[in-house]
């Protein structure tokens, strides 16, 4: 997927560095598209540090933050069996790399007077596909993105997400099919999210919508969580809270359990 991203914005015209935590092939990467190399985790501080300042250093600023960053949770992975040591592997891959990279470059594109960061979440935010540190790191992904991007709008800093369906080295190969049929069977995915999920276009359709965000062209697209899966472009809207009840606490007592129930429940 990110390289899909870096080779689309690279076709386009812009000087790309492609990162990974495997040397070997962010340098295969980067030669394909004519582009700066450099290896690590950006979850270590140092390390996007270095990351960022290589952009500056090749191309003299930064206009464009782009997170692919993503890994599988362990095979058959719940509540009920991950390690605190899978659990913040997880996070840091998700979420840990999504604050490292942007608390390196917002203060940037903020001095250079804008910018365009976008990050990768996943439908799995929404707790759908089971797990424990994909679903939690995806979502801090969403909420930690909607705060940069309400701090960052008045600095013409923009901020968004996009939760792609792509055929990628996660989605491919027998032991992810068996998940998938697994989280089916098991009714946390129906017939039709299965099959979607099988049936996925490659990371060039996802890569279009990342293009955009961080063109010109969406100059006043900001804080807003994007879909886009092979022909599939759509948006998660933005929670707000349905009303079930009030009172004024100057003059009421506090709910009782009964009344709770009632409103919650309607029993």
């Amino acid at each position: 997927m990110g390289f899909a991203v870096a080779e689309l914005l690279s076709a386009q015209g812009a000087g790309v560095v492609v990162n990974g935590r495997d040397a070997d092939a962010a340098e295969a990467a980067a030669k394909q598209i004519s582009g700066v190399a450099h290896a690590g985790s950006p979850a270590d501080s140092d390390v996007a540090d270095a990351l960022v300042g290589t952009c500056v250093a090749e191309f003299g600023r930064i206009d464009i933050l782009v997170n692919c960053a993503g890994t599988a949770e362990p095979h058959g992975s719940s509540i009920l069996n991950v390690t605190s040591a899978e659990f913040h592997e997880l996070l840091d891959a998700h979420l840990g790399t999504v604050f490292e990279t942007c608390r390196v470059a917002a203060p940037r594109m903020v001095a250079q007077g804008g910018g365009a960061i976008v990050n990768t979440s996943s439908f799995a935010c929404l707790g759908d596909y089971g797990g424990t540190g994909y679903p939690a790191g995806k979502g801090g992904v969403n909420a930690l993105t909607m705060a940069i991007a309400a701090e960052l709008r008045e600095h013409r800093v923009r901020a968004n997400v996009v939760c792609p369906g792509a055929r990628t080295r996660l989605s491919t190969g027998p032991e992810y099919e068996r998940h998938i049929a697994d989280l089916n069977r098991r009714g946390l995915l129906d017939d039709v999210s299965a099959h979607g999920a099988l049936d996925v276009a490659g990371p060039e359709y996802a890569a279009a919508t990342y293009a955009y965000l961080v063109s010109d062209a969406a100059r006043d697209v900001t804080g807003r969580i994007f879909i886009a899966a092979g022909g599939f472009v759509g948006e998660f809207s933005r929670p707000t809270p349905d009303f079930l009840g009030f009172r004024d606490h100057h003059a009421s007592p506090p709910w009782t359990g009964a009344e709770l129930h009632q409103m919650i429940s309607g029993g």
